[in-house]
């Protein structure tokens, strides 16, 4: 048996209890305080399905053109696979809705810079939560992009 003594004084070990005491207290501070991760909004009516879609700098028509409700795969096949490629650069992951209800609400597009006419919106919520979106034409000049522009993503 091996025993080790130490000879400390009273002062020393009040220091050294403070001292403790204190990185003890900064970690805790340091750790606690990291961002909260931001919650997507609930989405419960069409104004605020609107007042969303404004707020990422769509101005659209008050009334959706379209709305839809359907079962999504419990799987991620294809054509979903490729489409969730456009919604993770945007935060989006259509992976957390497979074998939930989604919901698809389309809205007409009035302020596009590229196209005056004939652009939609697509909004897809699972239960209140907005989980994909994009903006597209379908017409001669057709294209879909990102509902939310890249940098705001992030």
């Amino acid at each position: 048996m091996f025993i080790c003594t130490a000879r400390i004084s009273r002062k020393k070990a009040a220091a050294a209890v403070l001292l403790l005491g204190a990185v003890f207290a900064a970690l805790i501070l340091l750790l606690g305080r990291t961002p909260p991760e931001p919650e997507e909004p609930k989405l419960t009516s069409n104004e605020e399905r609107v007042a969303y879609l404004q707020s990422l700098g769509w101005e659209v028509e008050p009334e959706p053109i379209e709305t839809l409700q359907f079962l999504f795969p419990a799987q991620l096949e294809e054509p979903y696979r490729s489409y969730n490629q456009l919604q993770l650069p945007q935060g989006f992951d259509l992976s957390e809705c497979c074998g939930r209800q989604v919901a698809r609400y389309t809205y007409a597009v009035t302020n596009h810079p590229s196209q005056a006419e004939g652009v939609q919106a697509n909004l897809y919520l699972c239960g209140e939560q907005p989980v994909a979106g994009d903006v597209f034409s379908a017409g001669a000049n057709s294209f879909q992009e990102p509902l939310r522009p890249l940098a705001e993503a992030d």
